[in-house]
């Protein structure tokens, strides 16, 4: 400061002089003008110049967390590649983004420059990722692979799957039927989607997928729409062969029907805790638990899995027929033999109980 003012002076006395006083103006408009070139070609750099510079031939992607920072972002950003971050703060400044940070995933581009990278960030243009999950049977295995591609943990999720008076009061559900509410599918969100989020958006497809048909069908078969779910959870684990579940359903529905327990393989499985189960045994069947197909009638209290659409829209369309009994066949095709009678479907076990033997599979 007391330099410039020294050199302030010493100006103003050699303006007095009329002798130096044009050569000094123009010395000074010059120099002048060429700071100004300077600046005005920095300040252009540093909006429009190349500021990202991305070596890796996979998709660079900037993950900003829910209640970040400028100064997380610059962070981030400078570890995404962004070679000066002292101009991109400037910029953020002039752009008034540093007071509007907004979480979330961004492609950061090669070649891109701050006022694109500023622009897209501040108007919160993410690129959503998929949200995949399917072979689901507990609440604690649809929040872990809910969560997997979003910033929300699973611990999060799971403890709004588990609160009764949550799903209660905006599902109308419980932590054993919350799981009839999420329909295995591929979903867009975005990352920074929040457990409340994921939740709602579950609701939002439930919703889209029970049109009025569906419903109609499901009062048709004497059923509501989460019965139909635990019907549909039974039958995905039932068999993987779509073209019969429909008419696995009509069996189940016949046993409803006539008040004939389900006795449910797949019921046991899950009243065990155990899926790995390859023969259920009598000792299976002694199991106290309300899942116990085997002990008590009706269907179970909840979903024994996420169903999947085609188990649905099997118990939605299931075949009108008679029969009663079903068992898989010894062929190990995946496919079942259905059966009328109890003589009959006696002859499908036993043939199927001889292969079971045969390969040594006892539990």
């Amino acid at each position: 400061m007391y330099n410039f003012a020294v050199n302030f002076l010493l100006i103003f006395q050699i303006l007095k002089m009329k002798k130096f006083k044009w050569i000094v103006i123009v010395t000074i408009l010059l120099i002048l003008s060429i700071i100004g070139g300077i600046f005005s070609l920095s300040a252009y750099q540093s909006v429009y110049g190349v500021n990202v510079v991305v070596t890796s031939y996979e998709p660079v992607f900037v993950h900003i967390p829910t209640n970040s920072t400028f100064d997380d972002v610059c962070d981030l950003l400078e570890d995404a590649g962004l070679q000066d971050v002292e101009s991109f703060r400037w910029v953020s400044q002039m752009m008034n983004y540093s007071e509007k940070v907004k979480s979330g995933r961004y492609r950061v581009l090669d070649g891109t420059n701050n006022l694109e990278l500023i622009r897209m960030l501040r108007s919160g243009r993410q690129v959503p990722v998929k949200v995949i999950f399917n072979n689901i049977r507990l609440n604690a295995q649809f929040a872990g692979a809910a969560t997997r591609t979003i910033e929300a943990d699973s611990a999060s999720l799971l403890a709004l799957l588990n609160d009764g008076a949550y799903l209660a009061e905006n599902f109308n559900l419980a932590p054993q039927t919350i799981l009839s509410l999420c329909l295995p599918n591929t979903y867009e969100l975005f990352w920074n989607t929040s457990a409340k989020g994921l939740l709602d958006r579950m609701a939002k497809e439930y919703e889209r997928f029970w049109t009025d048909s569906r419903r109609e069908k499901a009062a048709k078969a004497g059923l509501t729409p989460l019965q139909v779910s635990v019907l549909a959870s039974i039958i995905e684990e039932e068999t993987h062969v779509d073209s019969e579940k429909a008419t696995m359903a009509g069996v189940y529905i016949n046993r409803l029907n006539i008040g004939m327990k389900l006795q449910a393989d797949p019921t046991l499985k899950y009243a065990a805790g155990d899926f790995a189960i390859k023969r259920v045994l009598d000792v299976h069947k002694e199991i106290e638990s309300p899942y116990n197909t085997y002990m008590y009638a009706g269907l179970p209290p909840g979903p024994i899995c996420c169903p999947s659409i085609a188990s649905i829209d099997a118990v939605l369309n299931y075949e009108k027929h008679d029969y009663l009994f079903f068992c898989a066949k010894a062929d190990f095709s995946g496919s079942h033999s259905f059966a009328r009678t109890n003589e009959q479907h006696n002859r499908n076990r036993q043939a199927y109980i001889q292969a079971l033997n045969q390969r040594a599979i006892y539990k």
